[in-house]
């Protein structure tokens, strides 16, 4: 997901999205320790994702005081 994509999201969406991502991201990492992934660096992408997610919230929450 890209930047420009997530801030247009409002912070329900944001809160929910962060959510799915951090469930996928311990599903991947679980699932690469078992066996290798076929594209590790999804593991990758998705970390970076949470932290996009992670830095508009705070920066809306920084905002709002």
């Amino acid at each position: 997901m890209k930047q420009e994509d997530i801030k247009n999201l409002s912070n329900d969406d944001l809160s929910e999205n962060l959510a799915e991502q951090s469930e996928l991201f311990a599903k991947l990492k679980m699932n690469h320790a078992v066996s290798p992934l076929e594209n590790p660096k999804q593991i990758a992408t998705v970390r970076k994702t949470i932290a996009r997610l992670n830095t508009e919230i705070r920066k809306r929450e920084l905002a709002e005081a």
